[in-house]
């Protein structure tokens, strides 16, 4: 659906408009379609990799530079002068989304931390919503920790 909405409006954002002009473009028409809805989103290694691809293949499509060209991602996102950002905008999403519900009495917050009644299904563990965000750069936290975190708003945004 993202790239369906580039290609609507590919005649803007591949007219001779400034580069700084066509990245908010891009931001506004293909990146609000492309992530619709991605603070409830599991990702997997390979759907993270299909987004970045996604986000590369704007900014050529963005620039004009055809495939023969053979540029590398790195020399188109310097191109762009911007650096990759579609990741950092879901996590950031979610995270928001997540603290949001933490910090409310919901159905839904009870359904997150609720535990499925019955036997437990062979095979490997899904990866569940809040996976990620237990994972930190210091090592994994008690979601006990992460609760009590969501409930700072200050400290959670950063």
């Amino acid at each position: 659906m993202g790239k369906e909405a580039f290609n609507k409006k590919s005649d803007l954002m591949r007219g001779s408009h400034s580069l700084h002009l066509k990245k908010r473009m891009v931001k506004v028409f293909v990146w609000s379609v492309a992530l619709y809805g991605c603070e409830t989103w599991t990702l997997q290694k390979e759907d993270i990799r299909q987004l970045e691809v996604f986000e590369i293949w704007i900014w050529k499509r963005m620039m004009k530079v055809p495939w023969t060209e053979h540029k590398t991602n790195e020399e188109i996102l310097k191109m762009v002068e911007t650096e990759r950002k579609i990741m950092d905008t879901v996590r950031s999403r979610q995270k928001r989304w997540l603290g949001h519900i933490l910090r409310h009495d919901s159905l839904l917050r009870i359904t997150l931390e609720g535990q499925i009644q019955g036997k437990k299904a062979y095979g490997r563990p899904r990866t569940m919503r809040l996976d990620w965000l237990l994972k930190t750069e210091e090592g994994n936290i008690s979601y006990e920790e992460l609760k009590m975190s969501a409930q700072d708003r200050s400290r959670w945004s950063q």
